[in-house]
């Protein structure tokens, strides 16, 4: 629309002359208005009025506090793992359109002299002509309205069949697309596969407290391997059940428990025929970088699958489940960034093939809180989990005896960080010896006040590093020990002993 004029009073046209009576050429389209009433400039078409032209459409953008949504509220930039929301536009409904009618013009409300325009008077319309051209011009706009009939039909007809025939988009999908096969190396695969034989454990003491955990089929004979912190509310006389994914619940009962290693085996009452144990993997042949998948009940939410990557190998780790009365457990762990939070306690930890590698035990906690503690931190990407060659073992000698079995080298090391190694303490627990006489680091000639820094080739940083590296063997094993002395460094090798039971 022309802005040129806009605003301005528009003169009114000079009455048109008058026409001789016995002029034959004299029409109605030609003659004045009745009273010779001026006429007045039609003013341009106003946007929006059939006939304007097009213009694009004004969007507002949206703005950083503009409700998310993902239902976080406002200013939230986006949903977790979205990053920054990309500022997005919407609709310039949103700012007021469509605009408001145009103000009315100038000529229109008596800017001009005379009348016309929008808003003015309707004038009358002149005499029609009295011989057969009026008629014949009636006889072509109604032909012409016919053919824009006609003409209409036949475009909407086009423009139906051009719809359907490219003006859709959409793609539907096969009629068979619900007997999708998906491969066995997938995540679905492996998950299909291995939650039948994942339980939820629910753990009951006898005053009634107690929590949610997870552990697996470890045999078909019934036996689940899990956590010594998942069941341990129930070893004195509590309440144990284990509850499959198909909703089928059982009582269960402790069959031994290992507070060092925290692992343990329960065992199902009246266990079903048809158990499928889940295949052990290797977990000494696990890199660094490898696909895993852990399946749990993080805050209870029983059957859940995360993925993610080993992150670390051999990462001593010393947890506790924030009990009084509780021992701290030591593991040289697998380290992963899969979400593993409270209630994924006990729960397998799987390689891409679907073999267990290791079962979840701890998280690190900025509040300083574990799977089995108080604390109810969530995941932040740094995960452990138990070396299921370590777990295998332990559950064995817990099935045969009840009872777990521990490697030793029989001297007492301090617990303390940044001693650069494990330093053999001056003076064991209770005012006993350091260094167990005739034990195997006696023979191994080792003292009080040596710092073993190595264990074969893995470094050892402090004492529970040493512990749990120790744990990764068996009584009977012989290992290297390096160590200072003096300022000196020394090599020995050490035949490991047994101790019995959690004492």
């Amino acid at each position: 629309m022309s802005t040129e004029n806009e605003g301005t009073a528009v003169p009114p046209a000079p009455s048109a002359p008058p026409v001789p009576v016995e002029t034959p050429a004299a029409s109605a389209q030609n003659a004045a208005p009745e009273g010779g009433a001026p006429t007045a400039q039609i003013p341009s078409v106003p946007p929006g009025a059939p006939g304007a032209p097009e213009q694009a459409p004004a969007y507002a953008p949206m703005g950083a506090g503009t409700p998310d949504p993902y239902g976080h509220g406002p200013g939230t930039p986006g949903a977790p793992g979205h990053g920054a929301g990309t500022p997005g536009a919407v609709p310039a409904a949103e700012a007021g359109w469509p605009p408001p009618p145009p103000a009315t013009p100038a000529y229109a409300d008596g800017g001009g002299s005379g009348a016309g325009g929008w808003g003015s008077s309707y004038g009358q319309p002149a005499p029609k002509p009295k011989n057969g051209r009026g008629g014949l011009v009636a006889a072509i706009l109604v032909a012409a309205l016919v053919a824009g009939g006609v003409g209409g039909g036949i475009g909407y007809s086009l423009a139906k069949g051009n719809d359907n025939a490219a003006g859709s988009t959409t793609v539907s999908a096969p009629s068979n697309s619900g007997d999708v096969k998906r491969a066995s190396g997938t995540v679905a695969g492996v998950a299909a596969r291995a939650l039948p034989s994942t339980v939820t454990i629910e753990a009951e003491s006898t005053n009634g407290e107690g929590g949610t955990g997870t552990g697996f089929v470890f045999d078909k004979q019934g036996h689940i391997l899990t956590n010594n912190h998942v069941v341990a509310d129930a070893v004195d006389g509590g309440k144990l059940t284990a509850t499959f994914p198909d909703g089928k619940k059982y009582d269960a009962e402790v069959v031994g428990h290992a507070q060092g290693y925290d692992v343990a085996v329960i065992k199902l009452k009246n266990a079903p025929s048809d158990l499928q144990p889940l295949a052990l993997g290797n977990s000494d042949k696990v890199a660094v970088g490898d696909s895993t998948i852990a399946i749990g009940a993080p805050f209870g939410l029983s059957n859940t699958v995360t993925t993610g990557i080993i992150s670390a190998k051999n990462r001593p780790v010393a947890s506790s489940d924030g009990s009084s009365s509780s021992k701290a457990s030591y593991m040289s762990a697998l380290q992963t960034d899969a979400s593993i939070n409270p209630g994924n306690s006990g729960g397998p930890l799987l390689d891409a093939q679907g073999s267990v590698i290791g079962i979840n035990s701890a998280i690190q906690s900025t509040s300083g809180g574990g799977l089995g503690g108080s604390s109810q931190s969530g995941s932040i990407g740094l995960g452990f989990a138990i070396p299921i060659n370590q777990a295998k073992n332990v559950a064995q000698q817990l099935i045969k005896t009840g009872k777990p079995v521990y490697p030793v080298i029989g001297a007492s090391v301090s617990l303390e960080e940044g001693t650069s190694g494990a330093k053999i303490t001056e003076q064991g627990a209770s005012g006993s010896a350091a260094v167990t006489s005739g034990g195997p680091a006696d023979k191994a000639g080792l003292k009080p006040g040596d710092v073993i820094t190595k264990l074969d080739d893995q470094v050892i940083d402090s004492g529970p590093t040493l512990i749990g590296q120790i744990w990764t063997h068996k009584p009977g094993d012989t290992v290297k020990l390096t160590y200072t002395r003096d300022g000196k460094v020394r090599t020995t090798e050490v035949t490991l002993g047994q101790r019995d039971g959690d004492s």
